[in-house]
């Protein structure tokens, strides 16, 4: 039995789902589904009965679970008494919905890093950084906001966006040939406005304005749905299952690029944040961004000179 299963075991029991448990600790579906197997050969019960639809806990899970709880927080406890004598703070990073799966790797015996919790747009994450409450973040980001907040990005995470649309033709269409939603809530989309109006201005791609924050999610593939030309993915659904009547299609002429940075202060002098961001970015290279044919926004600091 490890710390890490008793872990996955209550976010599962949280969740009653093993896609969102996973999305949320950061690892892969049929891995957390093996570790919670593993952990109930440990113990010689059963955790949770689960079919094609449902996830439950069983009587004995439910038993285990305050007792799981309790040793969790015992556990984190000693980790923050730990630190306490060390006199080493945590790097703190915040993201969007992306961190690379092998973060903790990365910066093991460089810093403590510690990911907070708190989900918020890439604006918003960008300015946790500038006033002091994050010490790093991963988001997109521009040029001009660099340059407002005082922060400095590297290249860490490139997303190749693709469209979706009805039916059954999954042949690469043209940027200007698809839709791109843009949503009057600049609150949670600044950022994917300011990125989607942009790529609508260079490669005449239709804008849809909507009101209903469908850029993601169910209410996306309605929208795609009643749209006749496929329409442009959101970052935020690089990785979410579409629905068996819709398909995804490369986009070229050009192909698009979402881009993450990893932020932090210009002014930075703490060794560990320096040494955390050192080793987070380390060896990540240009990821494609230089290929031809290739479309990034013409403020993103990733874009190659002449680009």
């Amino acid at each position: 039995m490890e710390l890490r299963q008793l872990r996955y075991f209550a976010v599962v029991a949280e969740e009653l789902h093993f896609g969102r448990a996973a999305a949320r600790l950061l690892i892969a579906g049929p891995s957390l589904s093996q570790q919670i197997k593993a952990l109930e050969r440990d113990l010689g019960v059963p955790l949770f009965v689960r079919d094609r639809r449902t996830v439950a806990l069983t009587a004995a899970g439910a038993e285990l679970l305050p007792e799981v709880r309790a040793l969790l927080e015992r556990a984190d406890e000693l980790r923050r008494r730990a630190h306490q004598l060390s006199g080493a703070d945590p790097v703190r990073i915040g993201y969007v919905n992306w961190l690379p799966p092998d973060l903790i790797t990365r910066t093991s015996g460089v810093a403590q890093l510690y990911v907070d919790a708190w989900i918020v747009p890439s604006h918003a994450q960008a300015a946790r950084v500038a006033e002091g409450s994050l010490d790093l973040a991963v988001c997109w980001i521009r040029t001009a906001d660099l340059a407002e907040l005082g922060l400095t990005a590297r290249l860490l995470g490139a997303d190749r966006l693709y469209a979706v649309s009805t039916g059954t033709d999954t042949t690469p269409v043209r940027a200007r040939d698809i839709a791109v939603l843009v949503d009057d809530d600049v609150t949670s989309w600044s950022s994917w406005n300011e990125f989607a109006e942009e790529f609508a201005r260079d490669t005449g791609a239709r804008v849809i304005r909507i009101h209903n924050g469908a850029i993601t999610g169910p209410a996306f593939f309605d929208h795609v749905r009643g749209c006749v030309t496929p329409v442009l993915n959101s970052p935020k659904g690089q990785t979410t299952p579409l629905p068996p009547d819709l398909v995804r299609r490369p986009v070229i002429a050009p192909e698009v690029r979402w881009t993450w940075s990893l932020v932090h202060r210009e002014d930075e002098v703490r060794e560990s944040v320096l040494a955390a961001a050192e080793a987070i970015s380390r060896e990540v290279g240009d990821l494609g961004l230089r290929g031809d044919g290739v479309w990034l926004p013409s403020d993103d600091p990733h874009r190659p000179l002449g680009g």
